[in-house]
């Protein structure tokens, strides 16, 4: 009898009202257990209710008719996952502090409506599906029996060789100098598709540039500009009324402005020793005779300086005509013609950096090609080694299972001449010949159904050996094996069983055998409704539904002695 403790696996499985299943406890147990029962009854109904709690999309359809919800809630011993306790540490998911070897149990609950709306519970606290994906990957590895068929596909045959491999460090600097190289290459790619526009904007701006640097505008050159122009075209007015003006203010024989105060204070000042309110106005006429008398000079001086000067006439003209025209020219107005000059000048020094900058990163394009090259030589030879290490294993479990005569290989190709990718420059092929002479070819063209059932077995036996995941399912994956075949496969999952826990859904008695403990799922219907129910097989109840496997719905004296002696060869 299997002895084996296991300090990790999924305890119990509670499904309320999901799909044909009204209700619904099972306890699991360490080792193999598998499940079998009538065609239709739902035997991977346990399944579907654990990938729900491994973070499954949900939908209405799962519920019950006439139910309002669904209700599923699956129990873990985590004792000896230290990572998943870390994990539920991080996300504050744990029901409680614990010492490193205290028991401790996880529970995940997901609730789905009758509206097709859900909910998930870690620990009894509400999380996001993403979330319970996260931790689902760390519980429960599902193999359905369609997942041989993803075997044909090359990615695929990669991703088994690099997890077989277990070259984790190789793969990420892989992807790492990918993304590096990715972006630079977007980055070229943008730069090149800008090139001819680039080209043409470079043309008009080192016309622009040229005509405002000949012209070179200074810095509020335009305002004083303006300023002389208007001074220059009325000096001729200015001129005349500044010497009119000084005429009247002061150089007139009689009447000037200067002689009329004068006399005013003169005669006042004569008055004021009579009425001393005059003093004030002396005074005032005193301030007046001095400012009009500062005045006088002011003006004579700004009559002496002011010239008419047709040739500074005509240069100014001509350089505020030239201000305007390409003020109007550029759009812009002409106050800011320097700014504007700046913009353009500083836009083409970019343009010219870019062009430096092409030349710059074509450089670093090809360092970063050859680094990804390095890397990607490092991934394929240590792919290499490892598909040869996996082929030879793949072939001998094959050839367990009624393959005598196969031969198992994976081929690994570089090509340089790939486009690049995260996953490396390698070709992958798992090459397979089933009979002696035969040329090794690819599995889509070699393998029968069965065949390819037992490569597929085979490689999930394999990855399952380095699986640090605690609990694996296996859906049918026996489908298109019979017979002494059978009895390996049996054989191989039972063993896979010692080191981790492992529920299969089967259809064959070998397999059903094997197993440490034996689930029955069975359907019930009043022509109302229907009702799937699953229970744990006593020795006596298994013999009965082992025969049953064997020898159909009427149990013979000969089939129980098969089914015993079945049976017994596992025990």
């Amino acid at each position: 009898m299997y002895n084996h403790v296991f300090v990790f696996m999924l305890i119990h499985l509670s499904v309320q009202n999901l799909a044909v299943v009204k209700s619904l406890d099972v306890d699991f147990k360490q080792g193999l257990s598998v499940i079998t029962g009538e065609t239709g009854a739902g035997k991977s109904i346990a399944i579907d209710a654990l990938g729900l709690c491994l973070g499954n999309r949900a939908d209405a359809g799962m519920v019950r008719p006439s139910c309002d919800k669904a209700d599923v809630c699956a129990t873990f011993d985590i004792t000896n996952l230290p990572k998943v306790k870390s994990w539920l540490n991080e996300n504050d998911l744990s029901e409680q502090e614990t010492s490193e070897n205290e028991h401790q149990e996880l529970m995940i609950r997901r609730v789905v409506s009758s509206e097709g709306r859900s909910k998930a519970y870690v620990n009894g606290y509400p999380v996001p599906a993403q979330q319970l994906r996260s931790l689902g990957l760390q519980l429960i590895s599902i193999h359905g029996q369609h997942a041989h068929q993803l075997l044909l596909k090359s990615e695929i045959q990669k991703q088994l060789v690099d997890n077989f491999a277990e070259h984790g460090n190789l793969v990420s600097d892989v992807k790492q100098q990918y993304e590096l190289l990715n972006t630079a290459q977007k980055q070229m790619a943008v730069l090149l598709a800008g090139t001819q526009k680039r080209s043409d904007r470079r043309n008009l701006l080192q016309y622009q540039v040229q005509e405002l640097d000949e012209f070179n505008i200074a810095e509020n050159e335009f305002i004083e500009l303006e300023l002389e122009h208007k001074k220059l075209s009325n000096s001729q007015a200015l001129l005349e009324q500044s010497q009119k003006s000084f005429y009247q203010l002061y150089d007139a024989d009689e009447g000037s402005a200067l002689n009329a105060v004068q006399s005013s204070i003169d005669m006042l000042g004569e008055l004021q020793e009579h009425d001393p309110e005059l003093a004030p106005i002396v005074t005032i006429l005193n301030e007046a005779l001095i400012n009009i008398d500062e005045a006088s000079s002011q003006l004579r001086a700004y009559t002496d300086r002011l010239e008419i000067d047709p040739m500074r006439m005509q240069q100014i003209e001509q350089r505020y005509s030239q201000a305007l025209d390409l003020a109007r020219k550029h759009g812009v107005r002409p106050e800011g013609l320097f700014e504007h000059h700046q913009q353009l000048s500083t836009e083409l020094a970019e343009l010219d950096n870019q062009d430096e900058s092409l030349e710059e990163l074509q450089g670093k394009l090809t360092v970063l090609q050859q680094n990804y090259i390095s890397a990607a030589e490092k991934l394929s030879a240590s792919r290499s080694k490892a598909g040869n290490k996996l082929a030879k294993l793949v072939e001998q479990h094959i050839q367990e299972m009624n393959m005598s005569q196969a031969k198992f290989s994976v081929c690994v190709e570089f090509d340089a001449e790939l486009a690049p990718s995260p996953s490396g420059l390698d070709k992958v092929k798992f090459l397979i010949s089933t009979n002696l002479g035969i040329k090794a070819d690819t599995l889509e063209k070699v393998v029968s159904g069965g065949e390819l059932s037992r490569v597929g077995l085979a490689l999930q036996v394999i990855s399952a050996k380095g699986n640090l995941i605690p609990t694996m399912i296996f859906d049918e994956v026996d489908t298109g094996i019979s017979g002494p075949t059978a009895s390996v496969v049996g054989k191989l999952l039972r063993k896979l069983g010692q080191t981790s826990q492992v529920i299969c859904v089967t259809h064959l008695p070998q397999v059903a055998a094997s197993g440490h403990q034996q689930m029955f799922v069975t359907k019930f219907s009043d022509k109302k409704t229907t009702e799937t129910h699953m229970i744990c097989l006593q020795e006596n109840e298994r013999i009965e539904e082992l025969a049953r496997l064997l020898a159909g719905d009427t149990l013979t004296n000969s089939a129980i002695a098969n089914a015993k002696e079945l049976l017994s060869s596992y025990h």
